[in-house]
């Protein structure tokens, strides 16, 4: 028997996230070279899944996750529409897998205290990532400029948004 909350739009919105959020864990561990950046389940059941890879992410991935997804829900039970699609090169960097993938591309990192940084990405783990870059800068004696290597270590919770420069 349905009860009043079980008929609710946000009921059967909570239900559609949950089952989709499992079986993308499911097929995620299949395939543990692909992993979720995005997940957004509309009010009206429009699901869209943004994925990266460690190697990049197929046409065919997105296909075999997309298919997974679309044959374990029932159209009878929730309409729904589906889209699965690949990180794109102008997309933020949201992961700390997908700063690993990117070490030795150039970044463009806005920071909470308002600054913005350019550079190499020459490290990263769990807890942040390393740019380094070249600067002019006055010479300590005498007149006129050098050239400076850089480095700065910065934590991803002082980072608002990094994209990788084309």
């Amino acid at each position: 028997m349905q009860t009043k909350e079980t008929k609710s739009p946000l009921f059967f919105y909570m239900s559609l996230r949950l089952k989709v959020e499992s079986l993308l864990s499911e097929i995620l561990d299949e395939n543990p070279s692909l992993f979720l950046i995005e997940l957004k389940v509309g009010i009206n059941n429009t699901i869209s899944i943004i994925l990266d890879g460690d190697n990049g992410v197929t046409l065919n991935d997105c296909i075999k996750i997309s298919r997974f997804i679309e044959h374990q829900l029932d159209r009878d039970d929730e309409d729904f529409s589906l889209e699965v699609t690949s990180s794109g090169v102008g997309n933020p960097l949201k992961n700390s897998r997908q700063f690993l993938k990117n070490i030795g591309r150039k970044l463009k990192v806005e920071l909470l205290n308002g600054s913005s940084l350019q550079g190499l990405l020459d490290a990263a783990d769990d807890l942040g990532f390393t740019l380094k870059w070249k600067q002019r800068e006055p010479k300590p004696i005498g007149k006129g400029k050098i050239t400076v290597e850089k480095t700065e270590k910065l934590s991803y919770d002082e980072v608002i948004k990094t994209i990788v420069l084309v």
